[in-house]
């Protein structure tokens, strides 16, 4: 697997807009969604645990799954006795986890995934009934948020045509809302929440 994120690991928590944004999704995920110390969660995307280190107080387990390994070398050295994220450095549609869990959160990475409709049934799959899936991303762009778009295959995503893929792969109870904006120099970018049950 290329890793598309070894040089930006090395200072991809000293970035302001990534460590608010990630602290306003998952303040929004808790806002949606009732987290417990029962669940384990899997963070899809984790990255350098942005989101699933804030997530991790809240349940018993975050599991993290990314492509890049750099970025899961820069989580580890953030894990501590009290709270900790395991990772798996895997593509999971072409090589499937073998654990379900109770429910699934992502920051910024769907627009990544090429084939959404292979990333929802696999997911389907990774979640237990009645469990949840809490991800977030871009609203449709010009493609101009990133600066340079390698690895990226969506320019954010238009409502009805992902809500779609999610119902058409099992989910059920989908709701997609916006629930921040970023303020870039040359235009706003609007952040949505997409939440669904299994």
């Amino acid at each position: 697997m290329q890793d598309h994120f070894e040089e930006k690991s090395k200072v991809w928590d000293q970035g302001s807009i990534r460590v608010d944004s990630a602290k306003k999704i998952a303040d929004s995920i808790n806002e949606k969604i009732e987290l417990t110390k029962d669940m384990e969660i899997l963070d899809f995307g984790v990255g350098t645990g942005l989101l699933g280190f804030d997530i991790a107080k809240k349940v018993k387990k975050v599991y993290g799954v990314d492509t890049s390994l750099s970025m899961l070398e820069k989580l580890k050295t953030k894990n501590t006795p009290e709270l900790s994220i395991d990772t798996y450095h895997q593509d999971i549609i072409s090589s499937p986890l073998e654990k379900s869990f109770d429910g699934l959160v992502s920051s910024m990475t769907l627009h990544h995934v090429e084939n959404l409709k292979a990333f929802f049934e696999t997911i389907y799959k990774n979640v237990k009934d009645n469990g949840f899936i809490a991800i977030a991303d871009l609203q449709s762009e010009d493609g101009s948020f990133h600066s340079d778009n390698t690895g990226v295959f969506h320019f954010g995503f238009d409502k009805e045509e992902l809500c779609k893929i999610v119902s058409d792969s099992g989910f059920t109870k989908i709701d997609f809302q916006t629930i921040y904006t970023i303020n870039k120099p040359h235009r706003d970018f609007d952040i949505f929440l997409l939440t669904a049950k299994r």
